[in-house]
């Protein structure tokens, strides 16, 4: 499954035009992230409607910061690019009758109902340790007649 890797890439981007001065031009993001120009207008462009970049066009053109890293959050940023959702996963069926995956499963149907910011709390706060716990009880269980 492929995943939305915007948020993460123009972070990178914007961190880089605020290391590099505050201003870049599509060419360098380009070459930065393994695109080409074309790419890097069209997703930049959603920084731009937002108000934190602005462009200018030409040979001396490029993305400029139109405000200071201080001002802007992670949220604002996702927010300027979010897709209808903003998760690529969700529950497996390719096993039902496995623990490990009725376990998984259900760590994910619960999480995905809880709000943005309380899915990245439970994921900061779920360790894999306690998930293995899970399965193992899971397994344990009189109705386990499950193959893992």
């Amino acid at each position: 499954m492929a995943q939305d890797v915007r948020l993460a890439r123009l972070l990178h981007v914007l961190i880089h035009m605020h290391l590099r001065g505050g201003s870049t031009s599509s060419e360098t993001i380009s070459q930065m992230l393994h695109t080409n120009p074309v790419v890097v207008r069209r997703t930049m462009a959603a920084l731009r409607d937002a108000g934190y970049v602005a462009s200018a066009g030409g040979r001396s053109g490029g993305w400029t910061l139109a405000c200071g890293l201080d001002a802007l959050t992670v949220g604002d940023i996702h927010a300027a690019i979010a897709s209808a959702s903003p998760f690529a996963f969700g529950p497996a069926q390719d096993n039902p009758q496995c623990p490990v995956e009725a376990v998984v499963n259900r760590f994910v149907s619960e999480a995905q109902r809880a709000a943005e910011n309380e899915l990245l709390r439970c994921f900061q706060g779920k360790r894999l340790s306690a998930l293995a716990t899970e399965c193992i009880s899971f397994a344990s269980e009189p109705q386990a007649n499950h193959s893992v």
